[in-house]
């Protein structure tokens, strides 16, 4: 699997296989076994998608850092990754490991939609 290396690569690829539903839905289960209060309706935007996420990673990392740890360890993103990012800038960071949630969680849809 080539992972897409842009959020408009991925969510085109998810809306290409017909799973963009799923990844909505990997994305509600992930944030709700991470005690994290987030919801989103099937028929979210995609660019809604990533301005909440971006803005609830970052509000994770400035006030709730080990909620933020534990989302991370539940939606298995790499540490390898996280530890490659420059976290001199929230801000940017955030986008970053928004990005990296994004990546993990299509990734799962797709080898599960490819090997069920």
């Amino acid at each position: 699997m080539q992972l897409p290396t842009t959020f408009e690569h991925l969510i085109s690829e998810a809306e290409d296989l017909n799973l963009y539903v799923k990844l909505i839905n990997q994305v509600n289960k992930d944030f709700l076994l991470a005690n994290i209060d987030l919801d989103f309706q099937d028929d979210v935007l995609p660019s809604r998608l990533k301005y909440v996420l971006h803005e609830t990673i970052y509000k994770l990392i400035q006030e709730k850092f080990t909620d933020y740890l534990n989302l991370l360890y539940i939606v298995d993103v790499s540490e390898e990754k996280i530890k490659q990012l420059d976290g001199s800038d929230t801000l940017k960071l955030s986008e970053q490991v928004t990005f990296l949630v994004l990546q993990r969680e299509w990734q799962k849809v797709w080898y599960r939609h490819k090997f069920s």
